[in-house]
C-alpha cells in the first residue's frame, strides 16, 4: 500500500500541475485504498477543493461469510479551484416515483401538491396572514417553494420582492389552491410543484450496472468500467471541445466516452496490449476516426529498442500487429512455447488454431524452428508462425519448408511460416485463411452524426 501511495503521489502532483484552473479530477479506487487516497488528495489539491466522494455499485449482491457484502467502489472528485466547470446532470424519474408523487396533471404538465407553510412561528412577512389564512395560528409560517418562483421567472413573469405579493402572483397564475374543509373552513394552502425535466444525479450511483460478461461493450479487460459511468463524469465537468486526460486508460473507456461526447482527449497506458485494445475499440466504434499513437515502434530501430527494454511488451506489440490473441490472457506465465494464437476458419466452419512464437533476441537458430514445429504438433494446431526481430538463416528457412503445407478446399498454406519484424513494417502478415474475427471483442459502432448527449440542466 505504501509503495502504491508513493507511486500515486508523484502522479497526482503532476496531474495537479497540468490541470487547468477550471478543471476537475476523478480518481476511481476501491474501499481498501480510498481513505488513504483522500488524505493524499487533500494535501495535493487542498481540502477546500474536495467536491464529492461518489459511491458506485460496481457489482451485484453476493454473500460473504463474515462481513457485509462488498459491492461498491469509490470515486473521489476534486476540482483545481473554486472556478471549475460544472454542468448539472439529471436522470429520468422512475415510473413508481412518478405514480406515487406526481399524480396530478394540468396544461403545464405533471405536478404534486405541497403545503405552503413550514413548522414554527416567524415574525415579519412570513408570519403575516394572506387571503384569510393566518399561518401563525397553526404554529407555522409561509414557505414558498423556490422551484415555483423560478418557473414563473423562466416564463418572464416579474417576481415582486415582498412575500405576500409573491404569494399573490403564484395564486393569479394558478399555482396555489385552497382546500375546502368541513363547515366551510379554509384548509392549509397548497402549491403545485411541477415535475422537473429530470432528477438531479446524486453521489450514490446505483443506476449504472457493471460491464457483465454478455455486455456488447465488454472488451475482456479485467478492470473495465461502463461507458455510461465515464459519460456522466465527463458531461458534468467539461464542455464540448474541452480536453480530457486519462493517464491510466486501460482498455480506453474514458477516451471512448470523451469521443462520444465530442471532447478532445489524451489517453496513456504503459502496456502495448492496452494500446492495441484501444485502437481496435476506436476503429470499431468510430469508423474513420483520426488520432496519433506515440510510444509504439514506428520502425525497426524502435522495435529493437522496445525488445531491449521490455521483452514481454515487445511480444505483446508483435502479437497486436498480426491480430494474434496473447496466450493465457495478458499475464506473464511459464514458457509453453506459445506466445499467441490466431484462430481461423479454413473452410468457414470449424475453428482451427495457428500458434505464434515471438523472438526479440539478436540471434535465432534452427532448433527454434524445430521447437515450434513440435509445439504445433503437440497442440494439434494447423499452422505455426515464427516472428523474429533478427534475420533468419537459410537453414532455418529450409527447416520451415520441410514442415510441408496445410491443405484446405481453397488452397494450401505453409505449415510453418517465418515472418521478420522488418517484413511486418513492410506490410507482410501471416498467410492464414479466414482469420476468425469473432475471437476479438468488437466495440459497437457509435452514432456520432446525431449523437444523443446526456441531458444537462
Amino acid at each position: 500500500m505504501m509503495a502504491y501511495l508513493c507511486m500515486m503521489a508523484i502522479r497526482l502532483l503532476e496531474l495537479h500541475r497540468k490541470l487547468k484552473p477550471t478543471g476537475s479530477i476523478y480518481l476511481h479506487c476501491d474501499p481498501t485504498a480510498s481513505h488513504y487516497l483522500k488524505v493524499l488528495m487533500d494535501n495535493v489539491f487542498g481540502v477546500g477543493c474536495f467536491r464529492n466522494e461518489l459511491i458506485w455499485k460496481r457489482t451485484y449482491a453476493h454473500g460473504s461469510s463474515n462481513r457485509f457484502g462488498p459491492v461498491h467502489d469509490v470515486i473521489l472528485f476534486y476540482s483545481k479551484s473554486e472556478e471549475y466547470v460544472w454542468n448539472k446532470i439529471t436522470q429520468q424519474h422512475s415510473e413508481s416515483y412518478l405514480q406515487e408523487k406526481y399524480r396530478f396533471t394540468d396544461d403545464r404538465g405533471k405536478y404534486r401538491l405541497v403545503v405552503l407553510t413550514g413548522p414554527g412561528v416567524r415574525k415579519g412577512p412570513s408570519g403575516n396572514p394572506w387571503r384569510g389564512y393566518n399561518p401563525t395560528t397553526a404554529g407555522r409560517h409561509w414557505a414558498i417553494p423556490g422551484r415555483a418562483i423560478q418557473l414563473l421567472r423562466d416564463n418572464d413573469v416579474v417576481i415582486p420582492e415582498t412575500l405576500q405579493e409573491q404569494l399573490e402572483v403564484l395564486y393569479q397564475h394558478g399555482f396555489i389552491r385552497f382546500p375546502q374543509k368541513a363547515h366551510g373552513e379554509i384548509g392549509v394552502p397548497e402549491c403545485k410543484l411541477y415535475l422537473p425535466h429530470g432528477q438531479p444525479v446524486q453521489d450514490v450511483i446505483v443506476d449504472i450496472p457493471p460491464v457483465n460478461s454478455q455486455a456488447d461493450e465488454r472488451m475482456g479487460y479485467p478492470t473495465q468500467k461502463p461507458v455510461a459511468l465515464l459519460e456522466r463524469l465527463i458531461a458534468a465537468s467539461s464542455r464540448e471541445g474541452d480536453l480530457v486526460l486519462d493517464p491510466f486508460c486501460g482498455c480506453g473507456t474514458t477516451i471512448h466516452a470523451a469521443q462520444k461526447l465530442r471532447r478532445e482527449w489524451i489517453g496513456i497506458d504503459i502496456t502495448h496490449l492496452a494500446i492495441w485494445l484501444i485502437e481496435n475499440r476506436l476503429k470499431d466504434a468510430f469508423p474513420g476516426i483520426q488520432y496519433e499513437v506515440h510510444g509504439t515502434p514506428k520502425d525497426l530501430e524502435g522495435a529493437r529498442d522496445l525488445a531491449t527494454r521490455d521483452k514481454y511488451e515487445f511480444q505483446c506489440w508483435v502479437l497486436s500487429q498480426i491480430k494474434a490473441v496473447p496466450f493465457g490472457g495478458k499475464k506473464k506465465g511459464s514458457d509453453t512455447g506459445i506466445d499467441g494464437i490466431i484462430p481461423f476458419k479454413p473452410e468457414g466452419k470449424t475453428t482451427e488454431t495457428a500458434i505464434v512464437s515471438v523472438k526479440g533476441g539478436g540471434k535465432v537458430s534452427v532448433p527454434m524452428i524445430r521447437e515450434l514445429a513440435h509445439v504445433v504438433e503437440r497442440e494439434n494446431a494447423k499452422i505455426g508462425v515464427f516472428v523474429t526481430l533478427a534475420k533468419p538463416t537459410s537453414p532455418m528457412k529450409t527447416e520451415a519448408i520441410k514442415c510441408g503445407f496445410y491443405e484446405t478446399l481453397y488452397g494450401k498454406y505453409p505449415r510453418l511460416q517465418i515472418l521478420t519484424v522488418a517484413e511486418m513494417f513492410a506490410g507482410k502478415r501471416p498467410n492464414i485463411p479466414l482469420v476468425d474475427s469473432s475471437a476479438f471483442r468488437r466495440a459497437a459502432k457509435e452514432c456520432t452524426d446525431q449523437q444523443e448527449l446526456l441531458p444537462l440542466q
